[in-house]
């Protein structure tokens, strides 16, 4: 068992070197520096170490032996121990073939046949089995066909029902809303039906609609009326103010020459009295002098132009009057 055990680790450290000498075969080498270069030893593990310090190098030489050829190592074969045995078989010691093996195969035969009947058997009762799942698999998937079609059934009804009642409040809306707008049409017309005539009447009242002959007699003709005889009426007060500025004048001029007797008379007869025939015709003159203004007053129908037709002032007046008159109708 020794010398078993020494082969055994030999030919393990044998198949461990061509291991290694089939690696390093295989694996490639670094090529050789080209001239001038030399290879340098560079860390590529992962943990780097920091080289502080150069090491100092020398090169050194050494010669070996040569080689010397030598038979292998003999294998180590312990020396025997105890006393080799041996057994003797005699002739008809050992069984007989045919007829020890015909039982053996009988049994192997007969187990052999009654696995593959219990084999043929299994593969019937698992086809059966797969016939009943089948048949099963078929039943729940109608089960599950009729579950789903009465399931589809019950919510189409569902929501038919759910459809009918949503169209049934939406009727209801619809009438509610109708009612509602039908009532408020309603209360619109009686409560818009004096509203036009109102509208109307304040429209007119306030004069938007108005008749355009009567607008235009306002407008047009009664201020051109008024502006008339408010001209008419300055004529006919400025023909009476001149009028009585002449009469005026006229009284006071005869009042002047009647209260300065003539001197021829005074000369003649300075002793006699007036005589009251002689006064009468002064007071008559006077008295007529007073009441011609006023009776030339109560005429104011007349044109100034045709009672004072000579008097060169009066005419000059009234053509500035005319002026003024015609100034105002222009503007």
């Amino acid at each position: 068992p020794s010398s078993l055990e020494v082969k055994r680790q030999r030919n393990a450290q044998k198949r461990v070197l061509a291991r290694k000498l089939t690696q390093e075969q295989i694996r490639p080498g670094t090529p050789e520096p080209v001239e001038g270069r030399e290879h340098v030893y560079v860390q590529t593990e992962l943990d780097l170490e920091e080289i502080s310090d150069r090491v100092i190098e020398v090169d050194g030489e050494c010669q070996t032996d040569e080689f010397l050829d030598r038979p292998p190592t003999p294998l180590f074969i312990p020396a025997k121990t105890g006393k080799d045995m041996a057994t003797q078989i005699e002739e008809g010691e050992l069984f007989d073939f045919d007829i020890e093996v015909k039982p053996i195969l009988e049994v192997l035969i007969g187990k052999t046949v009654e696995q593959a009947l219990l084999e043929v058997m299994e593969e019937e009762e698992l086809a059966q089995l797969q016939s009943h799942q089948r048949a099963f698999a078929e039943l729940r998937n109608a089960e599950f066909a009729e579950l789903q079609r009465l399931e589809e059934q019950d919510r189409r009804i569902r929501e038919e029902k759910e459809r009918r009642r949503l169209a049934h409040l939406e009727k209801l809306r619809k009438q509610k809303e109708t009612a509602e707008k039908i009532a408020a049409r309603a209360f619109a017309q009686r409560y818009l039906a004096d509203l036009i005539p109102s509208v109307f009447n304040n429209l007119h009242d306030s004069g938007f609609f108005y008749d355009p002959i009567e607008r235009d007699i306002e407008t047009e003709f009664l201020p051109w009326l008024m502006s008339e005889v408010e001209e008419t009426l300055q004529r006919k007060v400025l023909g009476r103010t001149m009028l009585d500025s002449l009469i005026r004048t006229v009284v006071e001029q005869r009042l002047d020459a009647f209260s300065h007797p003539p001197v021829s008379d005074q000369t003649e007869a300075p002793a006699e009295e007036p005589r009251p025939t002689d006064a009468a015709p002064q007071v008559s003159g006077e008295t007529d002098a007073a009441e011609l203004p006023l009776a030339e007053k109560e005429e104011t129908d007349q044109p100034v132009a045709e009672e004072q037709p000579s008097n060169s002032t009066s005419s000059q007046l009234e053509e500035s009057g005319h002026t003024g008159t015609e100034d105002l109708e222009t503007e």
